[in-house]
């Protein structure tokens, strides 16, 4: 459910000292290729259903904070459906509101656009952004316009907070920080570090496969969450990243920028 690049937040590594990775990268958000597998949704006799989310969710559409399990970033639910047209979804963790997505189908039918405001950064600054799926698969008949298929299409904005993060190289590992105030210090040993300021506990491990390449592997409650391999290009100033959800078996690519 959440918008594509969301794991921007935890993403790679630096090498040492005067590696190429050093210093600050953004993402270039018309460079995302993004992942094939299609967004589920129903919406039918008062109860919306993500098929597609994980972990999945069905709740009573009526407004109300409801309880799901198997998320370590949300508790709990709530869909409120706004209109014919539009669904709000809020998530909370321990009574306070991490998330919220505004669903709003296009008068046709073919178009869905999401607009979100992630409030899970420890620093309390909200990310937001918004992106857009086209129809590819009918719900069934009586369902609300939002139900079925949708492949995603485009990133049309994430404010600069959520697609910023800062490398500053060591002898044997690398810092990592971003404008939200999650951050690690990891070595090149293939050991877990921890992700300070993660609201999830992630663990993380570097590999550096060459000087210019490092795999990054994001873990979670002890199982592998995300692989992110990172390539900086010969002009030294773009970086390739493959991030691969291993929960979705999905891949995203994008380019980032050096900004300094």
């Amino acid at each position: 459910m959440k918008i594509a690049l969301a794991v921007l937040l935890l993403l790679p590594t630096v090498a040492m000292a005067q590696s190429p990775f050093d210093g600050t990268w953004v993402a270039k958000l018309d460079s995302v290729q993004l992942p094939k597998t299609p967004e589920i949704y129903l919406l039918r006799n008062g109860t919306y259903e993500c098929e597609s989310c994980v972990p999945k969710i069905k709740v009573k559409a009526d407004g109300k904070d409801y309880h799901v399990a198997g998320s370590p970033y949300f508790s709990t639910a709530a869909v409120q459906v706004i209109d014919s047209k539009d669904v709000q979804i809020t998530e909370k963790k321990s009574e306070k509101v991490v998330y919220e997505e505004t669903d709003s189908v296009s008068p046709d039918g073919n178009t869905l656009t999401q607009k979100i405001v992630d409030t899970s950064a420890p620093n309390g600054e909200p990310v937001t952004g918004e992106e857009t799926f086209q129809r590819i698969g009918q719900g069934p008949a009586g369902a609300d316009p939002i139900s079925g298929s949708w492949q995603a299409t485009a990133v049309k904005s994430i404010s600069e907070n959520g697609v910023t993060v800062t490398y500053e190289s060591t002898a044997d590992g690398l810092k990592a920080s971003t404008p939200s105030g999650e951050g690690y210090f990891a070595k090149f040993d293939g050991k877990e570090y921890p992700v300070q300021g993660a609201p999830a506990h992630n663990m993380v491990c570097l590999k550096r496969v060459n000087k210019n390449t490092i795999v990054e592997t994001d873990k979670l409650g002890g199982r592998v969450h995300y692989m992110v391999r990172m390539t900086v290009l010969p002009d030294g100033k773009t970086m390739r990243v493959t991030e691969t959800d291993m929960e979705r078996g999905t891949t995203t690519v994008y380019l980032m920028a050096k900004k300094s």
